[in-house]
């Protein structure tokens, strides 16, 4: 068994006496070299209910459910020898965007080496030799890691031709869709209660999320997909109004969470597409495009991007949210307009200064928090509501800059897939990256990101939108007549 690699992402080749028929351009070539086993469909399918499931599990927060997405992962890494087995070689992804999380891993490791003396730093922990000082949190968040990326590297690898990306962009928006629904019926009927069974006493619940704001957060991913396709007019005419409907009530439900952070970064999310399709033009369409038209087109998309946040607070009113407004208009306390996350910020830049290289370890902060409360010093704190501090806090200047890598090669490989000559391929990578923009926004007031299915959803965008040319569709080819009125064909470019 070998082991194939690309620039990108892996294809399999024929064997070398079969004759390949003639193929007119690249992209046929790679796909018919491309050949689906029976292991890589259940790899696949695995992805696909791992989305819906993790969600469904109360957002993937406790032991049992975590126990059940590792399993998913394991199963994964079966079906993937299997997979290669098969083929005589294993495929993997070489996206470098694989390596920051890679790096994440191998720090959490370092972290669990026993290389700190007990009550370093004043800091006096039982059996905390390791340089992280929550050791057995940095266990739990290492498998949880590990088990994300097996989903991350093989949705790279796995979703390898058009017709699978069609098929996991619509299982995203339309899980989305029947989830928003689902939250905005239990919101009405039970609002106290999970799936009106589970009764809640220190949080406030919405459709299977344990906290409100990680449903606003899960919202912002899959509203991204139908958001950006339209934007980016890769939808056909009549589709729109149903993608319409099927993005104004994911952002209803949203608003209807009452999450500031999550209508912040809805509202920004919106920005981000009026801004980035009114500005990005494909190659093809510079060349073509005129003054005015592009000026129609700003204009276009400035009043839809006004239109829908009107359209999106207005249906909240209509639907008797009145409640939901109000709340969140309350929730802002004149002295503390953050609700605490001001103390919290401090407290964390505190523990920051005293551990700023490799941080206090994955998963620690809850332990660390109390040794540098400056109030009672008994109030626990499992999160620091800011993700970016808390990257420092737990993994130093090592783990920011990893984050940081992944942002910026997101960036830099999305843009390249912007210029794509396939409008839906082109229309993806905008809205996925959307996505991605608006749980970046929310991770500056809330953690929704260390909830297991927003991290799985939020990774797959990322994977979405950079996946590189076997998920575009081969140019349409068109006849026409050359000057002797022989009938030719082109393909366009």
């Amino acid at each position: 068994m070998t082991t194939s690699v690309s620039n990108e992402e892996t294809s399999v080749a024929v064997p070398a006496q079969a004759p390949l028929p003639e193929l007119t351009t690249s992209r046929d070539r790679v796909a018919y070299r491309i050949r689906h086993t029976l292991a890589s469909r259940f790899v696949f399918l695995v992805i696909c209910v791992a989305i819906v499931l993790s969600a469904l599990a109360y957002g993937t927060v406790h032991y049992w459910a975590l126990a059940l997405f590792n399993l998913g992962a394991l199963t994964i890494l079966v079906l993937w020898v299997v997979d290669g087995w098969t083929l005589g070689t294993i495929r993997i992804s070489r996206s470098s965007l694989q390596l920051p999380l890679l790096g994440l891993i191998v720090l959490g490791l370092i972290q669990l080496l026993p290389l700190r003396s007990v009550g370093v730093d004043g800091v006096s922990i039982p059996l905390a030799r390791s340089l992280s000082l929550d050791p057995n949190s940095t266990r739990l968040v290492l498998v949880q890691l590990s088990s994300l990326f097996i989903y991350f590297a093989a949705t790279l690898v796995f979703t390898d031709t058009p017709h699978r990306l069609h098929i996991l962009v619509r299982t995203i928006m339309i899980f989305g869709f029947c989830l928003a629904l689902f939250g905005l019926t239990q919101s009405f009927a039970s609002p106290n209660k999970v799936y009106w069974i589970r009764e809640l006493s220190q949080s406030t619940a919405f459709g299977p999320f344990i906290n409100r704001h990680h449903f606003a957060g899960y919202m912002e991913l899959t509203i991204a997909l139908p958001l950006g396709l339209l934007f980016a007019g890769a939808v056909e005419k009549e589709k729109r109004l149903l993608y319409l409907f099927a993005a104004g009530l994911m952002g209803v439900a949203l608003v209807m969470t009452s999450s500031r952070g999550g209508i912040i970064s809805l509202v920004a999310e919106i920005l981000f597409f009026v801004i980035v399709t009114a500005l990005w033009r494909p190659e093809n369409q510079e060349r073509r495009g005129s003054r005015g038209g592009r000026f129609k087109g700003v204009a276009i998309r400035v009043g839809l991007g006004v239109g829908l946040m009107v359209a999106l607070f207005g249906g909240v009113l209509l639907l008797g949210g009145e409640f939901s407004i109000t709340r969140f208009i309350d929730s802002v306390n004149t002295d503390d307009p953050t609700t605490g996350r001001a103390h919290f910020w401090a407290v964390t830049l505190d523990v920051i200064q005293a551990h700023p290289w490799i941080g206090t370890g994955l998963g620690a902060f809850g332990v660390i928090y109390t040794r540098y409360d400056s109030r009672n010093g008994l109030f626990r704190l499992e999160q620091a509501h800011n993700d970016y501090l808390q990257i420092f806090s737990d993994a130093g200047v090592i783990g920011a800059a990893l984050a940081l890598a992944f942002i910026v090669i997101l960036l830099r490989r999305t843009f390249v897939r912007m210029r794509s000559g396939d409008e839906f391929r082109r229309g993806i990578a905008i809205a996925a990256l959307g996505g991605c923009f608006a749980v970046l926004v929310h991770s500056l007031f809330d953690f929704t990101l260390h909830t297991t299915s927003n991290a799985l959803l939020f990774l797959v965008l990322a994977a979405l939108a950079t996946l590189n040319g076997r998920v575009e569709q081969a140019p349409r080819r068109r006849r026409r007549k050359s000057s002797s009125g022989e009938s030719t064909t082109s393909a366009d470019n």
